[in-house]
């Protein structure tokens, strides 16, 4: 490789502008003060069964303080920019007439899209997405279908639904609910003779979110026939994980995938994507069916994705389908985004707020941490132990030696227009609605996860805005300055995440009862503006257990990895980004020594201060240090670490002190450690 072509990281961001980034960062009010609240929460309608809580409208929450400058980095990195660079969402997409790509991917990037720029009240990012938005409502074909002509599958359609229904609430434009209308109708009909298939088939139940969406803003009843008949259509997934079969490492043979088995039942049973996308049929449905069973469907799956393939970074291991628990294996960044969104619909539906830890272990770890600091470049697969990104031949079950790279698009092109949704969808979800089906009298809001916000909504008839302060999850104290217009009665619930056994919270400088961990911690009061709430949530260093009796080290929401020396070296440019590879430059098979019974008493804790760049490794702000040995036995063989060796370990190796940094600042990362053996 020619030495022209080689770079370091820092001077990678340097030539992505990233120093200057904070410069473009907007300081003004999230709202004016003349702002009118967005418009009331629609809730289920009967015979509907409702959930425990309902979404806020698009737009009642916006990102503050860090989010908002990760939304802002997203802005002006790939997602701002795609359209410009790829021609797969440019000018000849066939979601813009064109005789481009017909498939997924403009209504993937429609999906981050949207919420993206209006959440940054993005005029740029606006007219982009307008243009789809305009272009679809104005071809709709006159027997209802939408979309290209050049193809008919439901799959994309079920995406660009998805799109819709958040243009509307943003916007309130009124061709949306007629569309929709007219192909559900449309649907309706042609699904007997023309069923739902391989991918639309797994994922029938993204389509029925946006079914319900419309018969709570309609009332028409055919909408309940068409989720049945797409219930019944669709792929069973809680049959599926009422007997989990699917134990090991799937291979390639065990698929069949070269003998044309790539799109059948078993193939697409085991793929990665669809199971993220999978974890929230359970909750969906039991909005339709009234089922206790089907509502907690998502925890069992959850349970036997993370016993067989579960990884530290919060995902199961899937490059292409299940892969095992082995933290060399990889996650499909299509999957981190889709198990997010999945996350947040399980979460408001069931109000178990165990979906809101994974929810916040995979937005602050696994999403950052397969993309480059400015965005400008992802991965396809991420590992938790990865040594070394290149194209060596990795123990992928099917993906391509491109998979592991950063740039436009590795491997393969989806997660390039589908990792969009991710932040934005996340900073939308902050906040929820709690309250009955058929009245607003016990209405009250949810702090579902935690990040800086502002809030602003109604609760009978009275404007609320909520200001949340924070540096969560890099610091443990959480701030809420409530101003409802004029004083008001309703119940304010606090995520109180499983980790947190002390957690305290205080309304006005007096302490509350003690938050029990788990739970949401729920204070009912006539709240006045200018009311404070303060919670402080202690986040001492512990470990979690995993392949071969590894260990992995956590502190509150945050994993931590051993930073690996990183030289990144372009492999080529790929217009405005390029494609890079990243190779070690210091060792890395060390275990750690640790009290399993006490880490933290083993482990040094040091704070700095939170940068421009949330997730960039110079400027990581907590470090955590520890004793470790070398285990020269333990390597990597074709640019992938070999099995961790089972724990604990025995090593003659000096004892060194390691420095651990959050695992997104780290893109070559020991996550999983073998334990010394005492």
């Amino acid at each position: 490789m020619s030495r022209s072509f080689r770079t370091t990281r820092r001077r990678f961001l340097k030539q992505s502008s990233l120093a200057s980034l904070a410069c473009a960062l907007p300081t003004h009010s999230l709202w004016a003060a003349t702002d009118a609240p967005p418009s009331p929460t629609v809730k289920d309608r009967a015979p509907l069964h409702p959930g425990s809580f309902y979404s806020l409208p698009l737009g009642s929450v916006l990102p503050a303080g860090w989010l908002r400058r990760q939304l802002e980095i997203q802005a002006n990195g790939l997602s701002g920019h795609l359209d410009e660079t790829w021609p797969d969402v440019g000018a000849n997409s066939g979601w813009l007439g064109g005789t481009g790509e017909s498939w997924e991917r403009g209504p993937y990037f429609l999906d981050g899209l949207i919420p993206l720029a209006w959440l940054l009240d993005d005029t740029r990012l606006k007219a982009k997405a307008q243009k789809y938005i305009d272009w679809i409502l104005t071809h709709q074909a006159p027997n209802g279908m939408i979309g290209p002509t050049s193809n008919d599958d439901w799959w994309p359609r079920i995406v660009v639904l998805k799109a819709l229904t958040q243009y509307q609430e943003f916007t309130g434009d009124p061709r949306v609910v007629p569309l929709m209308d007219r192909y559900f109708r449309y649907q309706l009909g042609a699904l007997p003779q023309r069923p739902l298939r391989d991918w639309g088939k797994f994922r029938w139940q993204d389509e029925l979110l946006s079914v319900i969406w419309l018969y709570n803003r309609t009332a028409s009843a055919y909408l309940l026939d068409l989720a049945r008949l797409l219930y019944q259509q669709g792929y069973d997934w809680m049959s599926q994980y009422a007997n989990f079969q699917f134990k090991q490492k799937i291979t390639a043979e065990f698929i069949k995938l070269n003998e044309g088995g790539g799109l059948k039942d078993l193939a697409l049973a085991t793929h990665g994507v669809n199971n993220g996308q999978a974890v929230k049929t359970g909750p969906v449905w039991s909005l339709v069916s009234g089922s206790d069973t089907d509502r907690k469907a998502a925890a069992q799956m959850i349970a036997e994705l993370n016993k067989y393939h579960g990884l530290p970074n919060g995902m199961f291991s899937c490059d292409e389908h299940l892969s095992g628990r082995d933290p060399s294996q990889g996650s499909e960044l299509c999957t981190v985004v889709e198990y997010m969104y999945s996350l947040e619909r399980a979460l408001a539906i069931t109000g178990d707020s165990t979906f809101g830890d994974r929810l916040e272990k995979l937005a602050f770890n696994a999403l950052p941490g397969t993309l480059t600091d400015d965005m400008w470049a992802h991965q396809y697969n991420q590992e938790p132990n990865q040594v070394e990104c290149s194209l060596h031949h990795k123990p992928w079950v099917s993906d391509g030696p491109e998979s592991n790279l950063f740039g436009l698009e590795p491997n393969f092109g989806c997660c390039t227009a589908n990792f969009n949704q991710g932040w934005p969808k996340f900073a939308a979800s902050l906040f929820l609605l709690s309250g009955d089906q058929n009245t607003d009298t016990h209405d009250g809001l949810v702090a579902a996860v935690y990040a800086p916000c502002e809030v602003r909504t109604s609760l009978r008839g009275t404007a609320v805005h909520i200001v949340e302060e924070t540096n969560y999850p890099f610091r443990g104290d959480v701030s809420f300055t409530i101003r409802p217009a004029a004083p008001l009665l309703f119940p304010l619930q606090l995520h109180i995440p499983a980790w947190a056994t002390d957690a305290s919270i205080k309304v006005n400088g007096k302490p509350e009862p003690q938050a029990k961990a788990g739970t949401f911690a729920r204070i009912e009061r006539i709240w006045r503006s200018g009311d404070q709430i303060e919670i402080r949530f202690p986040m001492q260093p512990r470990i979690s257990r995993w392949f071969n009796d590894s260990i992995a080290i956590e502190r509150g929401p945050l994993v931590f990895s051993y930073g690996i020396g990183e030289d990144w070296v372009k492999l080529r440019d790929r217009g405005i980004t390029a494609d890079w590879q990243v190779y070690p430059t210091t060792p890395w098979n060390y275990a750690v020594n640790v009290d399993p019974q006490n880490p933290a008493a083993n482990i040094a804790v040091a704070d700095s201060e939170l940068g421009d760049i949330p997730f960039a490794r110079k400027t990581a702000p907590i470090q955590l240090r520890v004793k470790a040995r070398k285990v020269p036995a333990w390597r990597a063989e074709d640019g992938a670490a070999d099995p961790l060796p089972q724990s604990p370990v025995a090593s003659n190796e000096p004892e060194e002190e390691i420095t651990l940094i959050p695992y997104a600042t780290a893109k070559l990362r020991i996550t999983a450690f073998p334990l010394v053996k005492s």
